[in-house]
């Protein structure tokens, strides 16, 4: 059984930085793109995030470009997502998630990923 647990959300105020951590079990993440998403309150999901297999490609969404950093230890299994200079509207539930193979041109779409995990908040305070 798969299954991805989400670490490292919190509360933070403008202009701070917080580490998400992703730990996967039962699924190689070396085998997949990971990806992660948020979702607001009232908002749909939007992915944020993505990272290749080996971990050399990686994508962000224009919103995060710059501030974001994705990136993954497929040795230890996991994925992170370093957040910089983050704003009050970065402020949501942040899922990680997996898609067996490459990364998809359409990584930001989370009808793509077949594995999410529970989530962790982030919420940003101005």
């Amino acid at each position: 059984q798969v299954q991805l647990v989400e670490f490292g959300g919190g509360s933070v105020q403008a202009g701070g930085s917080l580490r998400l951590s992703c730990a996967a079990s039962g699924y190689s993440v070396g085998l997949a793109c990971m990806g992660w998403f948020r979702q607001a309150p009232g908002k749909e999901r939007e992915g944020v995030a993505a990272v290749s297999p080996s971990g050399g490609s990686t994508y962000y969404a224009d919103s995060v470009k710059g501030r974001f950093t994705i990136s993954r230890e497929n040795f230890k299994n996991m994925g992170y997502l370093l957040m910089n200079s983050l704003k009050a509207e970065d402020t949501a539930m942040y899922y990680c998630a997996l898609d067996p193979g490459r990364c998809a041109v359409s990584w930001h779409e989370e009808s793509v990923y077949d594995y999410w995990g529970q989530g962790t908040q982030v919420t940003v305070s101005s």
